[in-house]
């Protein structure tokens, strides 16, 4: 009886001790977002060449949030964007944060920065990049309040529009 009553008064003491708890709350950290790329996601379905067109990638925002996680800035969105399944030589010339649901297309609300002129080059068809680009509160906000409403595609010279690849924000 007295063990039981020493492990209690001891496990209550550990529940009130805040000395081992971390200065920083998990919820103001980084934010960040998978998708999984598909050309058959495009709307309308990507044929053709680049039919097989598929990929991951991950969205990080680092923006400063207050301890209850709320955005209070702009900051900067990372993009690890891995390809495959794309024909050689295959130029992928812009990359971007849409506005809409599943089978829904939106404008552009957050670009990449890929250009024309700076394409990433899928020379056997295959690639990996990584952009750093800023991102508003405003548009952080909404991104983070309702991820499935948003999607991330990326273009091809061969399709330009809607895209090449689509898949739908996944938040992690």
């Amino acid at each position: 009886m007295k063990r039981v009553a020493i492990l209690m008064a001891v496990l209550a003491l550990a529940a009130g001790c805040d000395d081992d708890s971390p200065t920083q709350p998990s919820n103001t950290g980084p934010i960040v977002f998978t998708v999984q790329l598909s050309a058959a996601n495009e709307v309308p379905p990507v044929t053709g060449a680049e039919s097989g067109g598929r990929g991951t990638t991950t969205i990080t925002f680092d923006v400063p949030r207050d301890s209850a996680g709320a955005i209070t800035g702009g900051g900067t969105v990372t993009f690890a964007i891995q390809l495959t399944g794309f024909p050689a030589n295959t130029p992928v010339n812009l990359a971007h944060i849409h506005p809409g649901a599943t089978g829904v297309n939106g404008g552009v609300l957050v670009n990449t920065g890929l250009t024309a002129a700076t394409p990433l080059l899928l020379n056997n068809g295959t690639g990996n990049l990584s952009i750093t680009a800023n991102i508003t509160q405003d548009q952080a906000t909404q991104i983070t309040a309702a991820p499935a409403n948003f999607y991330f595609n990326v273009h091809t010279t061969l399709n330009p529009s809607p895209g090449a690849a689509r898949g739908q924000l996944v938040r992690q």
